[in-house]
């Protein structure tokens, strides 16, 4: 079992860092492929940036819905610039909320007000590939909404969401691992 670990470990971090030529090996195909390939999602390439609001304390998460984007605070006048999809028209929010849990592949439970606007859509998904909560999700609060990831890195730098932050799975798991629940989440349009 450790060596079936250790050989998908090194396969993982190959593919990470070699993704272009990972692609074009005719081997990389199957359900192993397509799982690693949601870690080599990158829409909008996430950056440190210069990041001066005194308002905002290391540790904090910083969500812009206008430029669809989300800080996670350094300190020290940086921040963790990535790229997310946010809500569509008519579901957009803004406050503070805080994170309330952290969990690997989630299972997702649509709420009750998705089933009824998409009554096709399934009561429970369990955790894992095609789901749409992606590899990680933080939930805000008690509220309905999350930081997610996504198996659809075209919707990063979109407003197509019922209120939920989107990243890619590789962008969701590095913020996974820097945030602690109990961190403040800010979400200003």
């Amino acid at each position: 079992m450790i060596s079936r670990r250790v050989c998908l470990l090194s396969a993982f971090a190959g593919l990470v860092a070699a993704p272009t030529a990972a692609r074009a090996n005719p081997i990389d195909r199957g359900p192993l492929a397509d799982f690693l390939s949601i870690f080599r999602q990158q829409a909008i390439p996430r950056q440190v940036v210069i990041f001066d609001h005194p308002r905002f304390k290391r540790g904090e998460i910083v969500i812009s819905t206008r430029h669809r984007r989300l800080y996670y605070v350094l300190g020290q006048g940086r921040a963790i610039e990535y790229g997310v999809g946010v809500g569509r028209m008519g579901f957009t929010w803004s406050g503070v909320k805080t994170v309330s849990m952290k969990r690997e592949w989630p299972d997702w439970r649509p709420p009750a007000q998705m089933l009824r606007r998409r009554p096709d859509l399934p009561r429970h998904m369990p955790g894992g590939i095609d789901n749409p909560l992606g590899a990680r999700a933080l939930y805000l609060g008690s509220s309905l909404y999350r930081i997610h990831g996504s198996n659809e890195p075209d919707t990063i730098g979109a407003a197509v969401s019922s209120g939920c932050i989107r990243m890619t799975n590789r962008d969701v798991v590095d913020l996974y691992d820097r945030v602690r629940v109990g961190a403040k989440v800010t979400v200003v349009n």
